[in-house]
């Protein structure tokens, strides 16, 4: 049972460090991606009392509107209210951390071990069992996402698009763009947010920008390879809305498909590995960054898949209440959250191609498909899938 912290909101707001092991805390245990929203909102709100209910909420509503894993972004915008952007900092490097660590230590075993017999079989089973997660992620996106036969249509161009092999950077443009045409009416204003006041947030965004600029040019000048890998990372970053697996159709075009870093089914194990951590589906970054570039390319891909997104946060939090009541904003988001469904979906397929399929593949995907969509967790899935496939495959 974890031990309840001390009340900042009483006297004051909680410490650098408080933040920091607290969220370091939740991150070791921030298993079942979505739903650590209500786990991370019963320790902010209902045990600390650091945030009020309206405040927690419009954070999420926030990080559901701009690029970036949700989860990881909501920690940092809880950051940001109590401590302003160093208070964001400490949230979200504690958050991710643990699932950093977990990955490349599993990143690391994977390329020793890949070729051994007993860890193919399993890869082989857990293979079903990624694309099983990947499709009910398609069906959870499309309840959400495609509430008019419009937003269908727009999710059908995308999947079509996909499937030509177009960059999904066109695709997701295209689909903004539709989502301004096919709207005829302004949709109805939303009720403003009310993130409350913040603090200045100017300064703090020149300098990690000053930073990341900084660190790209180094990156140009000594690793043209890495810099490469930083900005192909940071581009994924910056189109992932709607949350963490938005971002895979990107990886898998950009990995697989234009540079061949990796075959599809090694893809896949990188997805594998990443249920096994804590935190965003995202963090597959760290697995192709070391087996394409080695310790150095985990770091840099881990912290280029995060940072953009991060910066966005800190940019936009304070003038979100007008961003979000805003006609415009809300139909390019609308569009764009529907192409991800079609993306979603033509990653699905692919998954799918990359299977060796018999019947105890089969009912090995349909019962984890099963098992997700009626809500359980996404840890017990995939750890049944691996003791299933370690003694069937």
């Amino acid at each position: 049972m974890l031990k309840k912290d001390p009340a900042p909101g009483v006297g004051g707001s909680p410490s650098l460090s408080l933040l920091f092991a607290s969220f370091l805390r939740m991150g070791l245990t921030a298993f079942g991606g979505p739903a650590m929203v209500a786990y991370i909102r019963k320790r902010v709100v209902g045990q600390n009392h650091w945030l009020d209910a309206d405040a927690f909420h419009a954070g999420v509503a926030l990080c559901q509107a701009i690029p970036g894993a949700t989860v990881m972004q909501l920690a940092a915008y809880i950051g940001l209210k109590l401590r302003g952007v160093q208070g964001a900092m400490c949230c979200y490097l504690g958050f991710g951390l643990p699932a950093f660590l977990l990955m490349l230590a599993l990143s690391m075993a994977y390329s020793h071990a890949r070729a051994l017999p007993a860890v193919i079989s399993v890869f082989s089973g857990l293979q079903a069992v990624v694309m099983a997660i990947v499709a009910n992620a398609t069906v959870a996106f499309g309840k959400t996402a495609l509430t008019h036969w419009k937003h269908g249509l727009i999710a059908l161009v995308a999947a079509g698009l996909f499937g030509l092999k177009i960059n999904p950077i066109l695709i997701v443009l295209l689909a903004a763009l539709l989502g301004q045409l096919l709207n005829g009416r302004p949709p109805a204003p939303r009720k403003a947010a009310h993130t409350g006041r913040m603090g200045p947030t100017a300064r703090p965004l020149l300098f990690f920008l000053l930073v990341s600029v900084t660190a790209l040019t180094l990156l140009f000048i000594f690793s043209n390879e890495i810099f490469q890998l930083a900005i192909l990372m940071s581009k994924i970053d910056l189109l992932a809305f709607g949350g963490g697996f938005a971002s895979v159709p990107l990886m898998f075009h950009e990995f697989v498909d234009v540079r061949a870093w990796m075959d599809g089914p090694t893809f896949l194990n990188g997805i594998v590995l990443g249920q096994f951590t804590p935190g965003p589906i995202v963090i597959t970054a760290t697995f192709v960054g070391y087996l394409v570039y080695g310790f150095w390319g985990a770091i840099v891909a881990t912290a280029a898949i995060f940072m953009p997104s991060f910066l966005i946060l800190i940019g936009v939090a304070p003038w979100f209440d007008q961003l979000r009541t805003s006609p415009w904003f809300t139909r390019a988001i609308d569009g764009i959250l529907c192409s991800f469904v079609g993306l979603l979906f033509s990653v699905t397929i692919g998954f799918a191609l990359n299977v060796t399929w018999d019947w105890p593949h089969l009912a090995l995907a349909a019962a984890a498909f099963a098992a997700l969509f009626f809500k359980l967790d996404i840890l017990w899935v995939v750890l049944a899938g691996t003791a299933i496939s370690a003694f069937a495959f």
